[in-house]
């Protein structure tokens, strides 16, 4: 028996199947997948298992499932709730995809693009603009991010205003389920009414109840026009006027709409090389405007100069650039993405990722700042993102020479507070992250006893042995 409490000779069996080259044991190589992102979780593992093909993966599962052995399925590790991080105090295997990272097909007559689960967004998006399309998904973790963990989290991004999150992106899985059965669903149909759609329970499932090794992709036509413009306004209200104005005069040609708050600006400005503030005077808010035109740039750039010219006329925007090269309109973005990692120089950060109706968040933001400030006076609030589609990072800084181990560890206090409020507003307290770890007991404390209770009836249909990420989303012990 190893010091891990599972056999050597387990191990060596698990080992086996990819070969010692892709089964490590060291602490050295299994170091950056025990802890995430954040550092919030840390995990420990007697293993790291990288199979290079479906076959092999159905064969670990198989074993896994025979021996009662709990497997973390892995991708890009970028997860930010510690859904992809084992259990600390366990002997969790972990099963990387990085190996299974291929571009199978791309039809760009059908726009499907079929891909490995362990295939880097980035990749995705490269391949599909070499046969003259896009997939729209876009994180600022896509050049590390992969495919499988972007599906098993329902990821959204930037884009989800135009063209939905992951669940809609996608046509078919494949995936592997814990008892080792390969379910083969890459079917590349728009319309396939046969049964119960068994694609929707994997996609958000954070690995739970299977491990996704391959997808059908929906790809869209390159934009032929794109404009981006930073806008410099009043209030929160005011960003939501110019939301409404934008929506009606551009429809679905309108594919972002990001809000951002004055001390996300200065600090993003501070911190990150590169990164300049595109007005000239300060203003409590701004928004990120990006228009995508399927004709031509003319047709953009009339659509941008409509926005702006009526809000002025509407008192909505105080000041505004429109981006004029592309190397700018990816410079006022590298803006809006870089603002999570802007945070991290100024100490300690208490995130949510939350939604709201869009009707609401001036409503929202307004009464968690009062409630927020008066619990911790002296905290900076940085409050930013998809406002189209109401999803708020709603992330607390700090105060100025504050301790950050006694800040951080008010986090469920503010949680509690933010939460709470979000879902007075009739909002979900997890948007895009996933539940993984950190929202789990929250999740079962918050959604009725019957809605948890058939969450729990689904993992045990399809992960009877309970070893499939166990300790994520929903709780197998009552």
């Amino acid at each position: 028996m190893s010091s891990t409490g599972i056999s050597t000779e387990l191990l060596d069996r698990f080992a086996a199947i990819v070969g010692d080259k892709y089964a490590l044991r060291g602490e050295a190589d299994l170091a950056p997948h025990l802890v995430e992102n954040r550092g919030l979780y840390h995990g420990s593992s007697p293993l790291l298992l990288k199979p290079g093909s479906v076959e092999e993966v159905s064969a670990i599962m198989k074993l896994a499932t025979e021996t009662g052995t709990a497997i973390v399925p892995q991708t890009g590790n970028t997860g930010l709730v510690g859904g992809q991080t084992p259990r600390a105090g366990q002997s969790d295997i972990i099963l990387s995809l990085e190996r299974m990272n291929r571009i199978r097909d791309v039809d760009p007559v059908a726009n499907v693009l079929v891909a490995d689960g362990g295939a880097i967004l980035a990749d995705v998006q490269k391949a599909a603009e070499a046969h003259g399309r896009l997939f729209p998904l876009s994180l600022g973790s896509e050049g590390s991010c992969r495919i499988g963990g972007n599906l098993s989290t329902n990821a959204g991004g930037t884009a989800v205003l135009a063209y939905g999150n992951m669940r809609q992106l996608c046509l078919g899985l494949e995936v592997v389920l814990p008892t080792g059965e390969i379910w083969d669903g890459l079917r590349r149909l728009k319309k396939d009414n046969t049964g119960y759609d068994l694609r929707d329970l994997f996609i958000g499932a954070e690995g739970t109840l299977g491990i996704i090794t391959g997808a059908v992709l929906k790809l869209f036509p390159q934009p032929l026009g794109h404009q981006v413009a930073f806008a410099g306004l009043n209030s929160v209200a005011d960003a939501l006027g110019l939301f409404n104005l934008a929506s009606s005069l551009c429809g679905t040609s309108l594919t972002g709409f990001e809000l951002m708050p004055r001390f996300g600006v200065e600090i993003t400005t501070r911190h990150i090389d590169g990164v300049r503030d595109p007005l000239q005077a300060a203003y409590p808010w701004y928004v990120l405007i990006d228009i995508s035109t399927s004709d031509s740039a003319e047709t953009a750039e009339r659509m941008m100069n409509g926005v702006l010219e009526q809000g002025f006329a509407a008192g909505l925007v105080l000041d505004a650039a429109i981006a004029s090269s592309v190397a700018q309109q990816q410079a006022i973005w590298h803006m809006r993405e870089s603002m999570s990692d802007a945070q991290k120089p100024e100490g300690g950060s208490i995130k949510h990722d939350v939604s709201v109706p869009v009707s609401r968040i001036p409503h929202f933001m307004a009464e968690a700042a009062d409630a927020v400030l008066a619990a911790m006076p002296g905290a900076r609030i940085c409050a930013f993102g998809h406002m189209g589609d109401g999803n708020i990072h709603y992330n607390i800084s700090q105060p100025v020479g504050a301790d950050k181990a006694a800040f951080i560890g008010r986090w469920r206090e503010m949680n509690q507070i933010v939460h709470g409020l979000v879902l007075a507003h009739g909002g979900s307290i997890s948007a895009e992250h996933g539940i993984g770890q950190l929202k789990r007991d929250e999740l079962a404390a918050i959604r009725p006893a019957i809605e948890i209770e058939l969450m729990r009836r689904i993992k045990r249909a399809f992960d009877p042995a309970n070893i499939m990420n166990p300790g994520k989303v929903v709780s197998l012990e009552i």
